[in-house]
């Protein structure tokens, strides 16, 4: 029999972290807020999950300092941490103005998030990543010029990287988010046609899907792939 409808973020979540054994019972999960709908939506359905999983959860920001609105968004974020009894720190950078900055930042965010990980006795740290961001991930390393092992992107789990929300769409996070009444904030550079992601995210993307709608899940499949090859 057809499914009648779709199925829901947590279900998703908690089949892949029992299905990846993304978070061993008894361990200790650090997951990345940052005040969006995909890291939110994530931080409630994993505090719902904790309890029946048996992991604890703690939740950290990463400040980088290059846009005003970061503190208010983290703000944000740990008002609805606590909300769910989730122990909530940030971390704010200062990162040197020059070449290569996205890059630097994210290697300093990491070495944030390990640290905090560090001290809250976490092995595993998640992130919001779902199957559209893994997709988009694909098509720009084509674009830019790759081998196989770049397109075995964003797996589940990648080292102390876990991503338990990678078979989810972004509409079911957007679901989610409107379902629970879930507070977030969107950066205005996810709209911005400047940066690659952008223009694959709301021009090619969708151009693959009116051309097969399985586009995104194909793409995964792929990736799923290679990344078995990979390891």
């Amino acid at each position: 029999m057809a499914r009648s409808h779709p199925p829901t973020l947590a279900t998703l979540v908690r089949a892949a972290l029992r299905e990846r054994d993304l978070v061993p019972r008894g361990a200790t999960l650090l997951i990345a807020v940052s005040g969006g709908p995909d890291s939110m939506a994530l931080l409630h359905v994993l505090s719902g999950l904790r309890r029946s999983l048996a992991f604890g959860l703690f939740a950290h920001g990463v400040d980088h300092g290059l846009r005003s609105e970061s503190a208010h968004e983290l703000d944000v974020a740990e008002i609805f941490a606590h909300s769910l009894d989730v122990p909530f720190e940030r971390t704010r950078l200062r990162i040197a103005p020059g070449g290569n900055l996205q890059a630097r930042a994210r290697a300093e965010r990491w070495e944030a998030l390990r640290s905090a990980a560090v001290r809250a006795g976490a092995s595993r740290i998640a992130t919001g990543h779902h199957a559209d961001d893994r997709a988009e991930t694909i098509l720009m390393r084509m674009l830019r010029g790759t081998g196989y092992r770049g397109l075995a992107a964003l797996p589940p789990r990648d080292g102390d990287r876990v991503r338990p929300a990678i078979r989810a769409r972004r509409s079911d996070i957007e679901s989610h988010v409107t379902r629970h009444q879930i507070p977030h904030c969107v950066d205005p550079s996810n709209r911005d046609p400047r940066f690659l992601r952008v223009r694959v995210r709301h021009e090619i993307l969708p151009a693959l899907e009116r051309l097969n709608p399985r586009a995104v899940e194909h793409l995964c499949a792929l990736a799923d792939e290679l990344c078995a090859t990979k390891g």
